[in-house]
């Protein structure tokens, strides 16, 4: 719309609008370029990679749940180097702003990736998904212990320094998020994503046994968003110079709205993707339009403008 900006940044990478892909539902960008032009949002938020190649969890992995979803695929993908000489290249070529995910089961892992992803043309910054279980530690998740959680940042900053952004991807399964956020900033995050899916579990009542084969998987969709809604809204107040990236069941340019009120500066949009690939563009479109119809002349007055009343 004329006049509106609708710029936003995260750390020193500046994007021309706030809307994201959510990493995980949209692969490396090739199925939705189908649908839009990838430079037409601010960036495409890859799928974690991994070091090696990963072929994910058995069959069944996806499960459909009241307004959401589960899923344990377990971080399928090609491994970091075919990743870099292929899906990244490609979506340089076609002109999309990347933001890689990244996801380690060890320290030394996040480390390896981040030198990789460091010296490859083309990337935003980086998304740290330690939303992973740390195999050296018996399986505890690195997001839900604020120590793991610190040296993984810390790793990832010592191989990265000030050259690109780094974004820590945050689980809502935890007593206090704002602990753990303060945590990874002070290790040296950039910026942080969230919220990561929900645990959950669904029985088949026929078989009368997990549906998944994992037994449990995440949770995403509209029935977490208050969760995120929460969650954003509580780290910001706490961190208030600190940029988020909201995610978790933005099906509409209202819901995008109310993460954004609550201090997100950029929105991931995932779930939604998988009913409707186009919603990146149509929640883009929807969110300006509210934007607009509110007063707003730049999208940046509006991040955490519901804190105003605590003032």
């Amino acid at each position: 719309m004329s006049g509106f900006d609708f710029s936003t940044s995260i750390a020193q990478t500046s994007l021309p609008n706030p809307i994201l892909t959510a990493s995980g539902c949209a692969a490396n960008g090739k199925e939705l370029s189908a649908f839009f032009p990838l430079d037409q949002i601010g960036a495409v938020v890859t799928k974690s990679v991994m070091s090696q190649p990963r072929s994910g969890r058995a069959t069944p992995r996806m499960a459909e749940t009241p307004s959401g979803m589960l899923n344990a695929i377990g971080l399928q993908g090609p491994g970091i180097d075919a990743f870099l000489k292929e899906d990244l290249a490609w979506l340089v070529e076609h002109g999309a702003r990347t933001i890689v995910s990244i996801a380690g089961e060890s320290v030394d892992e996040f480390a390896a990736l981040a030198r990789k992803v460091r010296g490859a043309h083309g990337v935003s910054a980086i998304e740290v998904n330690i939303s992973c279980p740390n195999v050296e530690n018996r399986g505890l998740v690195f997001a839900c212990d604020r120590n793991s959680a610190r040296e993984v940042i810390e790793a990832v900053k010592r191989s990265v320094g000030n050259t690109i952004p780094i974004i820590a991807k945050l689980s809502p399964d935890v007593t206090d998020i704002v602990s753990i956020a303060e945590e990874v900033v002070a290790a040296g995050a950039d910026g942080l994503a969230m919220i990561n899916t929900l645990l959950g579990m669904v029985i088949n009542t026929e078989t009368m046994r997990p549906h998944l084969a994992n037994k449990t998987g995440g949770l995403s969709g509209p029935a977490i968003r208050p969760v995120a809604v929460r969650a954003i809204y509580q780290v910001h107040r706490a961190l208030p110079q600190v940029p988020i990236v909201g995610m978790g069941g933005v099906l509409t340019g209202n819901d995008a709205f109310e993460l954004v009120l609550a201090g997100a500066c950029a929105i991931s949009v995932g779930t939604a993707t998988f009913h409707d690939p186009s919603a990146p563009i149509r929640i883009k479109q929807e969110l300006e339009s509210l934007l607009v119809a509110r007063g707003f002349s730049r999208f940046s007055d509006a991040v955490g403008y519901a804190h105003r009343s605590d003032q």
